[in-house]
């Protein structure tokens, strides 16, 4: 398949087979995005694969635990901003439902973040049981500097309400530091440890305790946040109201000028542009 580049010259590889790769291991499984060129964006073949990596190793009971994490110098940039360039009319489960997966899973998952986890990204690694990440790693949750709203509304739940507005109305990124203050992740590896050995280590333990017992306390917690709304708030689209302000969004010119400007003339110019470079 020819590979095909953005309007500003960024060859952009064609979906693959290898665009997530789920390795098993002695009582964990490790689930990889592995589309390292494009800092692991997703698509919908990333979403396909993901939700089989998950599937396979919740089915499969000699693995206690999953790692989820990206190849390369990023977990995740977020969803694929170049995914028109492929098109693919083939069904594939959304961000929510591969979130909802990790989410419902009877076993703990632990994100291991290494750079960039932004957007839909941000969310996939926050949704995760423990989130573990490097010195380097920058959070963000920037689709609003695209004119549109999370995909998956986990924020509020796991940084509460200040923090929330404060991540999801600026559309800033934040450093690890910032993140662990907010309690957006649980801890910090420093660049001279190897982060994930500490992410192996940690999986070591869930693995070794009680498989019923963690499963049970993940269950209890979980449904801790679902009595108090969790998946209505999660499935807001379904609500007439903000169906109608979500349609106002997609009416809302300058976020019309900005999805062009992406579009037509690529990341850079929407970058200058979205940034004050040019005004």
């Amino acid at each position: 398949m020819e590979i095909k580049k953005t309007p500003d010259g960024l060859e952009i590889p064609p979906p693959s087979p290898e665009d997530v790769v789920y390795q098993k291991q002695d009582g964990y499984a490790i689930i990889r995005i592995n589309r390292p060129v494009v800092l692991n964006a997703m698509n919908k073949n990333v979403q396909r694969l993901l939700m089989s990596a998950l599937e396979d190793a919740e089915s499969d009971d000699s693995v206690g635990a999953i790692m989820l994490t990206g190849t390369g110098r990023a977990f995740s940039a977020g969803g694929d901003m170049y995914s028109h360039l492929y098109p693919d009319d083939d069904p594939a489960p959304g961000g929510i439902d591969v979130q909802m997966k990790i989410w419902s899973s009877i076993k703990p998952v632990v994100a291991v973040v290494k750079g960039y986890a932004l957007g839909q990204g941000c969310e996939l690694a926050a949704i995760c049981d423990i989130t573990i990440a490097s010195e380097d790693a920058r959070f963000g949750e920037i689709q609003i500097r695209q004119g549109s709203p999370p995909p998956v509304l986990i924020t509020p739940f796991v940084v509460g309400i200040k923090h929330a507005k404060e991540l999801l109305l600026l559309g800033d990124q934040i450093d690890a530091n910032e993140a662990l203050r907010m309690g957006l992740i649980n801890k910090i590896i420093s660049s001279d440890q190897d982060l994930e050995e500490y992410a192996i280590s940690v999986i070591t333990k869930l693995v070794n305790l009680p498989r019923s017992t963690v499963s049970l306390n993940k269950t209890l917690i979980n449904r801790t946040y679902e009595l108090a709304g969790f998946r209505d708030a999660i499935a807001y689209r379904d609500d007439e109201n903000i169906g109608i302000m979500l349609d106002a969004t997609d009416d809302d010119e300058e976020t019309k000028e900005k999805r062009r400007l992406l579009r037509e003339e690529g990341w850079g110019a929407f970058k200058a542009k979205r940034d004050g470079l040019y005004e």
